[in-house]
């Protein structure tokens, strides 16, 4: 009883630390940088479904992203667009946790394509797009820059590797990669989710599911692929899936069926409408100097 009750009261720290915001976060002590909003009107359909306010909020979110975590380059340059898309991916699942810290999270390695177990990118067998390190990479993320470009160009296939990766690290808060986001979960029962799982992985090895098959490879692989199809196809889950959509939206507290993501791509030019939303043109108000 009394290593339960340790374990318990462990289980209640690892929560506290969560939402605490750490003495060495940044904050953002300047605007948000013109070019970065430009990034996120024309690729990121979730940030162009908010509304002004929360807008506002996403961009603060990111900009605390990038100040807090580096994202290098391997093999491969990138730029600000990439940041950009990367802290995009990292603040989707967690936008309505405006207190949200990825303390498991140090740095984030952005390779060009695909690559093996061993990080290695040479060679026939570089199948991966996107993965958490453990062991001696503990607190690092590798995602493939094409896979990360991708999951925001296409709009409609239900799939965003980087989102993915991310919620793989939301699970891993409690310390294990199970498919069980226990600080998202709060006060809710695991087994009905477990049991939602099992339900859902039958359908997908029936060949009866619409969902992603590599879903039905594990559990710890089912709630990241599902939540892509959360962010990116939510009215489709909801009408398919309602029970899976109803967990999904209690876990991240977000209706996103009410979202409007089917936004045509847009080019932001010197006459267009500010993406600030002031009403003016871009080139009189944030495309200014």
């Amino acid at each position: 009883m009394a290593f339960i009750t340790i374990l318990i009261i462990a289980a209640v720290a690892l929560g506290v630390v969560f939402y605490k915001p750490s003495k060495s976060w940044k904050s953002a002590s300047k605007p948000f940088p013109k070019q970065w909003r430009v990034f996120l009107v024309e690729k990121v359909a979730f940030y162009n479904a908010l509304s002004s306010p929360e807008k506002a909020e996403f961009e603060r979110q990111v900009q605390a992203f990038i100040l807090n975590h580096k994202v290098a380059g391997v093999s491969t340059t990138i730029d600000e667009e990439d940041k950009v898309l990367v802290a995009a991916s990292a603040i989707i699942p967690i936008f309505r946790f405006p207190d949200w810290r990825y303390t498991n999270l140090t740095e984030v390695l952005i390779y060009p394509n695909s690559f093996n177990e061993r990080f290695g990118v040479e060679g026939d067998r570089n199948t991966i797009l996107g993965m958490v390190g453990t062991g001696y990479m503990n607190g690092k993320m590798i995602l493939s820059r094409e896979a990360l470009h991708k999951g925001f160009s296409n709009t409609t296939d239900k799939r965003n590797t980087a989102i993915h990766e991310f919620v793989h690290l939301i699970d891993k808060m409690d310390g294990t990669i199970d498919g069980v986001p226990e600080v998202l979960m709060k006060n809710q029962a695991a087994l009905p989710w477990i049991s939602l799982i099992q339900e859902k992985m039958d359908e997908i090895h029936d060949d009866d599911s619409d969902i992603n098959p590599y879903g039905g490879t594990s559990r710890s692989e089912f709630l990241p692929v599902v939540s892509e199809y959360f962010f990116e196809r939510p009215k489709l889950l909801k009408k398919e899936h309602p029970k899976l959509y109803e967990a999904l939206e209690q876990f991240f507290k977000h209706d996103m069926s009410d979202r409007s993501l089917q936004i045509k791509k847009q080019r932001v030019r010197r006459n267009s409408p500010c993406p600030c939303g002031s009403g003016k043109k871009f080139k009189h108000c944030c495309g200014r100097g």
